[in-house]
């Protein structure tokens, strides 16, 4: 790859992009100017800019739950005119918004208080999967040092991340806020009940104004017990993981303030706006699409590394596990045919420079080539300014090194192959705008790729079948019933009766 700068004179002005105010570096990709004329070619044939304008028009593109995949009417400006398979939708997206923005600020403002008249102060959020991981994402990227209101999570059904979130804090100032789409996950309602029992034991039958709920099945959170002006509803043309847009973000809205919330859907808007306008070639989610399936399919590496050289954005890979491998993880193409080629790679990571001192090992020498994803922030949102050109400086030189290596024959235990594949992002600074930005970003690039690979990037029914054999084990662990299993499974549950 190095020697690609020297045959290209061009390679940096062609690789680099910026998009949303994001920069990202692409050429230290492996592809030469005939790889990548090769990949915009796959792109055009496969339809990439049809695709986009259906899935812009509100068109249906999840073919399996016949349903459109709208999101970007969720973080589009007031007087947008989105409409979901035919049907105005933006509208009803503003007046919620609106609601959100008024709960936020009469929580932060201390209008809204609890049972006993005292103002909250936390909020403990329960969800599971893109009920969760977007919320913890953000809450953690852009969080204050010292919070007005404290958020925490709970997403596992283990008890001990519930028991985690609810220490030390005091019922009478405290919001609990369940998100589940249908209001009936399995871990999410056994959470929503154990910190319902919490509250109650304390307040009372009076701690019911202390929920909130988001849901697309307002009736199961009224019945749950949640009061009707605190439910807040999302549609059915929102995917999950692409649903922190939604009210699923209220209770990062009410935490950071809604300010903070309306710059991720600034930020996130501004990457449509890039995406349905910039030519393929300039276009930073179609680019870093291609960059990806030519390591994919082109050179059959099945894994990639994500990872961000800012401590704030420490769970970007997990946020990227759901995004990427639940959306593409398929083997059949939309219409239900085996494809002819591996979809999603593997996705893991951690924050450098963490994971220098972890995994870097097996980036730098291992047998495998695994491309990475560097996401650096040139400006730190805290501490001291010479720790942060240390931090950018590890983060530019991994890059370099992955690519260059060092040759060192007669010390084969020193010595580094190199022409190891990065795409290199930066954001000038972790604002709710870039954050939107560079999660906009990844949207639309696992969009691009499902189109490549003629999949259908919006079901998940591969998460569906463990749920329903753990209802049936489950009544089995109770003594409820004895369902046929396998031996192996059988004896497991004879073991843990």
């Amino acid at each position: 790859m190095a020697s690609l700068f020297d045959a290209e004179p061009d390679r940096l002005s062609r690789l680099t992009l910026q998009a949303a105010g994001l920069f990202l570096d692409l050429s230290k990709q492996p592809w030469d100017a005939a790889g990548v004329a090769a990949a915009l070619d796959l792109a055009r044939a496969a339809g990439i800019e049809a695709a986009r304008d259906r899935l812009f028009g509100g068109e249906v593109v999840n073919a399996s739950e016949n349903r459109p995949a709208l999101h970007m009417a969720l973080r589009a400006p007031d007087g947008a005119d989105f409409k979901a398979d035919g049907v105005p939708v933006s509208r009803e997206v503003e007046a919620t918004r609106a609601a959100m923005r008024d709960f936020a600020e009469a929580v932060r403002s201390g209008r809204k208080v609890g049972a006993t008249g005292k103002p909250f102060r936390a909020i403990v959020h329960i969800g599971i999967g893109g009920s969760d991981l977007g919320p913890r994402l953000i809450w953690e990227a852009l969080k204050p040092l010292d919070p007005q209101i404290e958020l925490r999570f709970a997403a596992n059904v283990d008890p001990n991340e519930l028991a985690q979130a609810l220490v030390g804090l005091d019922p009478a100032e405290t919001l609990v806020v369940t998100v589940s789409k249908t209001f009936t996950t399995l871990e999410t309602l056994a959470n929503a009940d154990a910190a319902r029992a919490w509250l109650r034991a304390s307040l009372g039958e009076a701690s019911d104004a202390h929920l909130v709920a988001v849901s697309a099945a307002p009736d199961k959170a009224k019945a749950f017990g949640v009061p009707q002006d605190q439910v807040f509803g999302f549609w059915d043309w929102v995917g999950g993981r692409y649903s922190i847009w939604s009210a699923v973000g209220l209770s990062c809205a009410v935490a950071l303030g809604y300010e903070a919330f309306g710059g991720l859907h600034a930020g996130a808007a501004a990457m449509d706006a890039h995406f349905r306008e910039a030519p393929l070639e300039r276009n930073a989610p179609v680019m870093l699409a291609l960059a990806h399936l030519f390591n994919r399919n082109g050179l059959s590496r099945p894994i990639r590394a994500v990872v961000p050289y800012a401590q704030r954005l420490r769970l970007f890979a997990a946020f990227l596990q759901q995004l990427e491998m639940e959306s593409n993880g398929k083997r059949v193409t939309a219409e239900g045919r085996p494809v002819a080629r591996p979809t999603a790679a593997s996705v893991f990571g951690d924050a450098g420079t963490n994971g220098q001192h972890a995994f870097f090992q097996l980036l730098h020498q291992g047998t495998d080539i695994i491309p990475v994803d560097i996401v650096a922030v040139r400006e730190g949102s805290e501490g001291d300014p010479a720790a942060q050109r240390k931090l950018l400086a590890n983060a530019v030189a991994q890059a370099e090194a992955l690519m260059i290596g060092r040759a060192m024959p007669d010390d084969p235990q020193r010595h580094f192959e190199g022409n190891r594949p990065t795409s290199f992002l930066l954001l000038e600074r972790l604002t709710p705008e870039a954050l939107g930005a560079l999660i906009a970003l990844y949207e639309h690039k696992t969009f691009v790729e499902g189109v490549l690979w003629g999949i259908n990037s919006y079901d998940q029914w591969g998460v569906e079948l463990g749920k329903t054999l753990a209802a049936r084990v489950l009544a089995d662990l109770d003594g409820a019933a004895q369902n046929p299993h396998d031996p192996s499974t059988t004896a497991l549950i004879e073991r843990l009766r």
